[in-house]
């Protein structure tokens, strides 16, 4: 088998490409039986390539599932948690610029009776 690349997986189908891992995992199988009842060296050296090969589709699956739901829920108020932005936990909790401006009554009404004083200064 030759070494999988991730940019020909991205343009399959998931299908195909759970197809693909399913070959791959009868083929490290084969390999590891080859591997206890002695096989040959070329036959141990492919199981890493075989297992890398495994991860490297299951990422691709992965990667493109979470893109489509990041399409899907583009523009909505609600996410899932793992698509909303990470920051810090400090950073998620902070007030928005909006909730940042408004003022209470009181404090509107104090602004309008007692406005800033202002004092002519001279040279």
């Amino acid at each position: 088998m030759v070494k999988v690349k991730a940019r020909d997986l991205r343009g399959k189908k998931k299908e195909e490409l759970l197809k693909q891992a399913e070959e791959l995992k009868t083929e490290l199988s084969a390999l590891r039986v080859a591997k206890v009842t002695g096989g040959a060296a070329s036959k141990l050296a492919k199981i890493r390539l075989v297992r890398k090969s495994i991860a490297r589709v299951l990422t691709v699956i992965n990667q493109t599932q979470k893109e489509n739901l990041r399409k899907f829920y583009r523009g909505r108020k609600y996410k899932p948690l793992d698509l909303r932005p990470k920051k810090t936990r400090a950073m998620r909790r902070a007030l928005s610029k909006h909730e940042r401006s408004l003022k209470t009554d009181k404090q509107k009404r104090k602004e309008r009776l007692y406005p800033m004083r202002k004092y002519a200064v001279r040279e």
